[in-house]
């Protein structure tokens, strides 16, 4: 079995196919690798003492030998459960469970080769936090509703930290010089890593006001301007009002009656001595010539410049 893991170039790593008799420079001494069928099969107690061993032996190789990335390989396949487990916690959010298995097996591949069983501490409790904080770190970078550079990224993260600390000290929110003055920063990157925090979290338009400002209670939803539907028909009253004068008498009562007036066409019809059906006719034919006329720009009500008086 080959695996191939790429979260990004400095991460890919190539896990080799063959077995150990098959590869150089191997010791003869070395397990085989589980096949798939095994390592499903495998408890956690058996595939956590079988890691345990191989990172005993992996700590007397040489780092470019083969028998290292045989070794280094087999782990992070006894390991993979483990990335799974920590990927399940995500399964809620919106990106791809793919992509977050590929990033945990990134924070695998980092745990393993940072991990020292010299320290006593289990694998297990030094691997979870290191694929945890990769995944959490592929969030962080991705999940912004707007891009931001990574700088600013990283600037939000420090002020929001020091913005805590001294919430926490003061007993209230703390101003942006006081953040500044804590992290030795300038008052103008504390300010940039708060606003960052609004692009990072913003508000929902559903949210409430706050007590204690005025119109507590409504919804920001609530309070969002609007287009003015007055401001489109001034244009449309201005530009249709000479073509307006333009059609006979008629065309302009039948016009008046039926969109001011609200008659229907019987009542017009009845009004003026005609057909419903001529009617009919007239309101088609008149109102297509006016749509011809809206779409000529140098009708009468387009000029840019107003005419003189006279």
């Amino acid at each position: 079995m080959s695996i191939r893991l790429e979260a990004s170039h400095r991460d890919a790593v190539t896990l080799p196919d063959q077995p150990p008799d098959q590869l150089p420079d191997l010791p003869p001494d070395l397990p085989p690798r589980p096949t798939a069928a095994e390592l499903r099969s495998m408890g956690k107690t058996e595939a956590r003492e079988l890691s345990d061993a191989l990172f005993e032996r992996l700590a007397g190789l040489a780092r470019e030998s083969h028998a290292y990335s045989y070794v280094r390989g087999t782990i992070i396949e006894l390991n993979m459960p483990l990335v799974r487990f920590i990927a399940a916690r995500f399964r809620h959010r919106a990106e791809d469970m793919d992509d977050i298995l590929q990033v945990g097996t990134v924070g695998l591949i980092k745990a393993v080769d940072g991990y020292d069983p010299q320290r006593g501490v289990e694998f297990v409790t030094y691997a979870i936090p290191t694929i945890t904080g990769e995944i959490k770190r592929f969030f962080r970078d991705t999940s912004w509703p707007v891009r931001v550079p990574r700088s600013m990224q990283e600037l939000y993260l420090t002020v929001a930290r020091g913005s805590d600390r001294l919430e926490q000290e003061l007993g209230r929110l703390p101003q942006p010089e006081e953040i500044a003055e804590g992290l030795h920063l300038t008052v103008e990157q504390a300010t940039e890593g708060l606003m960052a925090g609004r692009v990072y979290r913003p508000n929902s338009l559903d949210a409430l006001r706050e007590q204690d400002v005025d119109e507590s209670g409504s919804a920001l939803l609530d309070r969002l301007g609007s287009c003015d539907p007055g401001i489109e028909l001034a244009d449309f009253r201005t530009a249709v009002r000479p073509l307006l004068a333009e059609l006979p008498r008629r065309e302009q009562a039948v016009l008046k009656l039926r969109f001011w007036d609200g008659l229907t066409q019987s009542q017009i019809a009845d009004r003026i001595g005609v057909s419903q059906m001529h009617v009919s006719r007239l309101l088609t034919a008149t109102l297509n010539h006016l749509r011809e006329r809206l779409d000529d720009l140098d009708a009468p009500g387009w000029d840019d410049e107003p005419e003189e008086p006279t």
